[in-house]
């Protein structure tokens, strides 16, 4: 991911934890030195950018991050068929 300009110190990502006084704070730059940060702040991207309610949180639920090029999706490989043998 790339942020142009200041977001990358500038920016602010906000979580809850929950308990009292728990709002927490976070940075691009200190959310990439964690473990699935950059999975973290792609998914809020795109989150944002969703419906929301219940139709917003099922297709969040469809998204997939890789890293890098490889992913176990294969493309579909179609046959065709020849429907005069069926006669």
């Amino acid at each position: 991911m790339v942020f142009t300009g200041k977001k990358e110190t500038d920016k602010v990502y906000t979580r809850y934890t929950g308990y009292p006084g728990g709002q927490r704070f976070q940075t691009p730059a200190e959310l990439r030195k964690r473990n699935g940060g950059v999975e973290k702040m792609l998914r809020h991207a795109v989150k944002g950018m969703l419906p929301k309610g219940p139709l917003g949180r099922s297709l969040l639920n469809n998204l997939y991050i890789y890293e890098g090029t490889e992913h176990p999706h294969a493309a579909q490989q179609p046959k065709t068929i020849d429907i005069n043998q069926y006669k």
